[in-house]
């Protein structure tokens, strides 16, 4: 009787001994399993904020496929063509813009300027001499705003100011237009009648604000008739755009305004 007992007794206890020893294997695992987890998320690239950034600063769905683009660019103008569009957005800057303007004068370059309604008051000068100089003038917006998240009858007269501003000066109404970061929808293009433009290269110049690092961006990823984002607010930006332009010609790229690379 004792001896059965006694055999209970370390049956019982070895199966709780095999319960815990299994129980702390399960969080053992569990512990693993979300670590891991963890570090694949922390993986991913954080969403910058876009509060006052450039266009890379919010991943969003746009309404014309880039790729596409590209491969309309190739048929239009085939392969032996090397031609690129520099594209400056956030502008006119009195101090950055004037001084990209007389680089790509010097150069003979032609560029296109998507600008902000609230900077041209007071830079009029340079918009005409954009003009003057046979660059493409389009509008980015009043404001940097997203055009989507209010309504659309105040996204497009908002926009309709920024394009009376520049008709004032240069006596054209600007046809293209940059949407802030990307976002475009069919209403805004029912309203406004205007050919929204993207980029094939966005050299993030506004965050690392670093000529060596843009230059190295675009010399790694540029391609036969790309349109490259860039911003004529930082001197940084300035700097490296023309040194892009100084190397890219030697390779035997050419410089055109947007709207000789898209597709009617």
């Amino acid at each position: 009787m004792k001896r059965k007992m006694f055999l209970l007794m370390v049956i019982t206890v070895m199966d709780v001994f095999l319960a815990c020893f299994c129980l702390a294997a399960v969080r053992d695992h569990s512990a693993a399993a979300g670590t891991w987890t963890g570090l694949a998320v922390s993986a991913e690239p954080d969403e910058p904020d876009s509060a006052g950034q450039g266009e890379s600063a919010r991943k969003e769905k746009r309404k014309t496929d880039i790729d596409g683009k590209k491969s309309g660019k190739e048929e239009k103008y085939g392969d032996g063509e090397k031609l690129l569009a520099l594209t400056f957005d956030d502008g006119p800057h009195a101090v950055y813009t004037k001084r990209l303007l007389e680089g790509l004068r010097e150069r003979g370059v032609k560029a296109s300027f998507f600008l902000v309604g609230e900077n041209i008051p007071g830079n009029e000068e340079l918009v005409k001499q954009m003009s003057e100089d046979g660059h493409l003038i389009g509008t980015h917006c009043y404001s940097h705003v997203d055009l989507t998240k209010g309504t659309t009858e105040d996204a497009c007269n908002a926009i309709r100011k920024t394009n009376e501003l520049i008709r004032n000066i240069t006596g054209q109404t600007p046809e293209y237009i940059r949407p802030p970061y990307g976002i475009w929808n069919d209403d805004l293009e029912e309203c406004l009648r205007m050919t929204p433009v993207f980029w094939d290269i966005d050299t993030l110049d506004w965050k690392s604000q670093n000529p060596q690092k843009v230059v190295k961006h675009i010399y790694k990823n540029v391609g036969k008739h790309d349109v490259i984002l860039l911003h004529d607010v930082f001197g940084t930006s300035v700097d490296a755009a023309l040194a892009a332009i100084d190397t890219l010609t030697k390779q035997g790229y050419t410089f055109v305004t947007v709207d000789e690379l898209l597709i009617d």
